[in-house]
């Protein structure tokens, strides 16, 4: 665990470099300044569609249309689930306390995720993103993400690998599950801050949860019920952070660039209007997100011809694409990173 509670940038080796230039531009421009309308606007949109997919669970009963509901929820949750994101940036709140508080209020009460082992995971991968030794979101467990780790991989890694490319979606309906056992696993350990509150919080959400489901659905319905929400949570979750820098240069050993090229070279934007800002949650601004983790999230686009400007002054790839193109370039570099292992049947 870090010893910081938030995520925070930039790392102290930024300071004075390339990275001050740009820092004073957007510092000027007033995009580090707080968005408290926007946000109290999105949380309460956000809560209403909570309270509101419940109630309908509960009004619709023992009906085969429950899995619409089920359907809704899961978009739900996942916007709840980005909700946190924000909140462990510290985009909402000033107060590191009030921004964990309501960090574990959306992570592990809303959905069921354990708000301080997702956030040191995340503080990781945004001091050194794509690099293989350094980034979780990277770590060869269930998938290969170079051609280096196919060749050593072992277990599950080195069979699923071979043709992840193909299967990395239907992968992604079990992202969910995936939050909610590591979540819990996260638990045991002591480098875990406030492992009781996590702990309890957690337990009270599948407990009202699956008390929920079953007290309106008899067996089969509820499993299935359960089955569609946490697929299409999972595929929505893992949708949005997949364009981001899969695909992207890879880094190894030594390799650290300073932080303006660590952040701009292994990150791409995703281009859309308001409606995908809305769906990936400001995430598809990935480049401007990652170099100011603490903006909000309306600020980003405002960011964005600012960094692409200041890139193409220092002569620094910016690669922006559209939200289809992000992912075929992701699945092409999973699917070549897979190489080693095809070849292994040869």
């Amino acid at each position: 665990m870090t010893s910081s509670s938030t995520i925070e940038a930039p790392d102290r080796e930024a300071r004075g470099s390339d990275f001050a230039r740009l820092s004073r531009r957007i510092t000027e421009a007033g995009l580090l300044d707080r968005r408290p309308a926007y946000y109290a606007l999105r949380l309460g949109v956000v809560a209403a569609l909570f309270v509101a997919g419940w109630v309908a669970f509960f009004m619709v009963g023992d009906s085969w249309y429950q899995l619409l509901v089920g359907a809704f929820l899961a978009l739900v949750f996942a916007q709840v689930a980005l909700v946190a994101h924000d909140l462990a940036h510290r985009q909402v709140f000033r107060s590191r306390r009030t921004s964990e508080i309501a960090g574990w209020v959306a992570g592990n009460l809303g959905v069921g995720m354990s708000y301080g082992w997702w956030m040191d995971k995340h503080t990781r991968h945004h001091a050194n993103p794509n690099h293989e030794d350094h980034d979780p979101d990277v770590s060869p467990n269930v998938l290969v993400w170079s051609q280096r780790q196919a060749a050593v991989s072992r277990g599950v890694a080195r069979y699923i690998g071979r043709w992840q490319a193909f299967l990395f979606f239907p992968l992604l309906t079990l992202e969910g599950l995936h939050l909610h056992v590591a979540g819990f696993r996260a638990l045991g350990r002591p480098s875990l801050k406030h492992r009781g509150v996590e702990g309890t919080l957690l337990v009270v959400h599948f407990a009202a949860y699956f008390a929920a489901v079953f007290a309106v659905l008899p067996p089969g319905k509820g499993l299935l019920f359960v089955a569609v929400h946490q697929a299409i949570f999972g595929v929505y979750l893992g949708c949005t952070f997949a364009p981001n820098h899969k695909g992207m240069p890879m880094m190894t050993g030594d390799e650290r660039p300073d932080f303006l090229r660590r952040q701009v070279l292994t990150s791409r934007d995703v281009r859309g209007g308001r409606m995908v800002d809305i769906a990936l949650g400001g995430l598809n601004y990935q480049i401007e997100h990652h170099l100011f983790p603490s903006m909000p999230m309306p600020n980003l686009r405002r960011a964005q011809p600012i960094v692409r400007a200041y890139c193409a002054e220092l002569g620094i790839p910016y690669l922006e694409s559209s939200l289809y193109s992000s992912y075929a370039q992701a699945l092409r570099h999973m699917h070549q990173a897979g190489a080693p292992l095809r070849a292994r049947e040869r």
